[in-house]
């Protein structure tokens, strides 16, 4: 504890007291760094070496620089605490001691930084899922869609207002791996596009998402069964279909654990934060590029820890609801403005194979499957 100062404590993450003004902010952060490990968990949401290595990246690629006032060391961890706490600058600036300018400006700064840096996180080198499940063997991970809040102009909200719920979205697009990691994320889409379209975006766009030959994503039911992308079977199925549904769901809640320890290290993804569009898309592609780069240096992580176990097997999702329910009618369609009709027809055909021999195992090993 600084001397002379008396401080609150909520868990590990040190708020002053109101009345005491802090002079020196370097003070708290070098009280968070020479402090316990777990202290720098709770504030800057990360182990202290992993801070330090990201710290020591930022400055050797020209992203950041020490101040006369700022170290690059402070203007992370402003960065990490608004990211992590979900705090408005009024708040940091009087932890920190500094102006609401001088917040923002370096707040800005470290998420440019770590933006221009991300594509560097985003790998697409996951480990396929596991290979006790043969079935799924080139399965690679899971796309999906989330809505997340987003604060837009009165004049722009139409398009951004969900159609599900009427909130104002972003709907952003991640294909997650089945070790926890993003290899791809797509954000900025406005919240009444269905996913479906975000896809097709993130198939066509620049830097678009890439599907390794030989292998596909798991999506659920809201997207076409395509090249690359295997869904749920719709409508009334039959008993192989069924047991290939079921063992499909459970891979795809892979996404929900990477999504959940996202959201949990990065509070402020779960409301809209006031600032530009621009910025909130930009915080999307950093708070996941930053999940990746902690998930690389530090695969136990006390965040990860809490999502290493599949505990949401008995949970579903908003995100789940959203999809087509199994009872609905049938109308997978054979055509698709990015595929040929026949190239539609093989990933039909790779499906089911997957469930025919899904189901001839399940009959075969019914004391065990």
């Amino acid at each position: 504890m600084i001397a002379g100062e008396e401080t609150a404590t909520s868990g590990d993450c040190i708020i002053p007291n109101k009345e005491v003004a802090i002079s020196d902010s370097d003070k708290f952060v070098t009280q968070i760094l020479n402090g316990p490990n777990e202290q720098c968990q709770e504030n800057f949401r990360m182990d202290k070496p992993v801070f330090y290595k990201l710290c020591h990246i930022l400055q050797t690629r020209g992203l950041l620089r020490h101040t006369n006032r700022i170290k690059i060391e402070e203007q992370l961890a402003i960065f990490l605490f608004i990211i992590g706490h979900n705090l408005r600058t009024r708040a940091v600036q009087e932890l920190f001691g500094y102006s609401g300018e001088t917040i923002s400006r370096h707040f800005n700064n470290v998420l440019n930084a770590v933006t221009s840096i991300s594509t560097s996180f985003f790998q697409s080198t996951s480990p396929d899922v596991d290979q006790s499940d043969p079935y799924f063997k080139d399965c690679i991970g899971v796309v999906d869609c989330i809505h997340m809040p987003v604060m837009v102009g009165v004049d722009e909200q139409g398009p951004f207002r969900n159609g599900h719920n009427g909130l104002l979205t972003q709907n952003v697009l991640v294909a997650s791996s089945f070790d926890l990691r993003f290899n791809y994320v797509l954000a900025g889409w406005e919240g009444s596009a269905s996913d479906q379209q975000v896809l097709d975006a993130a198939l066509t766009r620049p830097n678009k998402l890439q599907v390794p030959q030989g292998k596909y994503y798991i999506v659920d039911s809201k997207y076409q069964n395509l090249p690359g992308f295997i869904a749920p079977y719709r409508g009334g199925v039959s008993e192989p279909k069924g047991v290939f549904n079921e063992r499909h769901k459970v891979l795809h809640r892979a996404v929900d654990r990477a999504l959940g320890a996202l959201k949990e290290r990065f509070p402020i993804l779960l409301s809209a934060p006031p600032y530009p569009l621009q910025t909130q898309v930009k915080l999307v592609i950093a708070a996941c590029a930053l999940h990746n780069y902690v998930r690389l240096e530090k695969p136990d992580d006390f965040v990860f820890r809490m999502f290493e176990e599949d505990t949401l097997l008995a949970e579903t999702t908003e995100e789940e609801d959203r999809g087509m329910a199994l009872g609905e009618e049938e109308n997978e369609g054979h055509e698709h403005g990015l595929f040929g009709p026949e190239e539609v027809e093989d990933s039909l055909r790779l499906r089911d194979e997957i469930a025919s021999n899904l189901w001839n195992h399940y009959v075969q090993n019914l004391p065990t499957f």
